[in-house]
């Protein structure tokens, strides 16, 4: 029975229909930006969204992963970043199986790699993750895409660490346990796993050595440098990260009409949005209309592109 409502649902999504329609938004695992953010979302739509449209937030693996959720109908929306768009669409990297066949529907708040590790440790800068047990997040998640990138970047493989595959929550308590000795997360800060591990534990980020970052940006222009003030999780200095813009995807045959309810509701009520999630603070409209893959029908009368 659940799988002929699921199927009834997204026949509705994609052909437009009259009856009720339950939009599942794909988000990540608990812990990071993503989840929030997808909740939100949906409290927007549930309450703004014209005709008779409701949405709940998925949990999944995250943004890697959310693209073929798109594809294979297992949702109707879904998050993942600037670059994993374009690979997406393009049947590059991770998606090299095939093209997936998503459209853009508007742009969300930046994600940054947190690399984290205890106040006192001797881990200073990317290299000295060497040798060191670290949680990398969930296997499908957006963490490992900016692992891949940067391991071979610093001359190191996956060999060269022991990773755990974790949930955001749960790799940064086992940093706090002293189970690992650095956890990373690729979210929108602040991010609750990091601010539950920073309520009792000194918290220190793990930087990058000179000429690196500029090197990894030289590499792929989706990335940009951004830097978190010390009192967001209350470390001792500010945190030079490496960030991505994030988006709010779909199928291409999503009906047009369906799409522009949605980014109505969100965008018709941005100072709603921004007062509830802290996040949402850091997106600008604006952006929407420069993403790295095209907007979708709907959501490109919205923004007038």
């Amino acid at each position: 029975m659940k799988q002929i409502i699921c199927a009834a649902a997204i026949a509705a999504f994609g052909a437009g229909a009259a009856m009720a329609e339950e939009l599942r938004i794909g988000t990540a695992t608990l812990g990071g930006a993503f989840y929030p953010i997808g909740q939100s979302i949906s409290n927007l739509v549930n309450k703004y969204a014209e005709g008779d449209i409701s949405m709940v937030p998925v949990v999944t693996a995250g943004s890697v992963q959310n693209p073929r959720l798109i594809a294979s109908g297992e949702v109707e929306l879904a998050i993942t970043n600037n670059n994993l768009a374009r690979l997406a669409v393009a049947g590059k990297g991770p998606y090299s199986e095939g093209a997936l066949d998503i459209k853009a529907v508007a742009a969300l708040h930046p994600s940054v790699l947190h690399m984290i590790t205890l106040e006192g440790s001797d881990i200073e800068t990317f290299e000295d993750l060497k040798g060191k047990r670290v949680a990398v997040g969930p296997a499908g998640g957006g963490t490992l895409g900016f692992l891949d990138f940067l391991l071979p970047l610093h001359g190191m493989t996956t060999d060269d660490i022991t990773p755990s595959f974790l949930s955001y929550a749960d790799g940064f308590s086992q940093l706090t346990d002293g189970n690992i000795d650095a956890a990373l997360a690729l979210s929108g800060y602040p991010a609750g796993a990091v601010m539950q591990a920073a309520a009792g534990a000194k918290l220190k980020y793990i930087g990058f050595s000179e000429g690196k970052m500029e090197e990894a940006l030289e590499k792929n222009s989706a990335y940009s440098a951004v830097t978190i003030p010390a009192e967001v999780y209350g470390t001792a200095e500010a945190g030079t990260v490496i960030g991505v813009n994030n988006m709010l995807i779909a199928p291409a045959s999503a009906d047009p009409d369906t799409i522009e309810a949605v980014v109505r509701a969100i965008f018709d009520n941005l100072d709603e949005f921004k007062a509830e999630n802290a996040n949402a603070k850091q997106i600008d409209p604006e952006a929407s209309k420069t993403l790295s893959v095209p907007l979708h029908e709907g959501a490109a009368r919205y923004f007038g592109d």
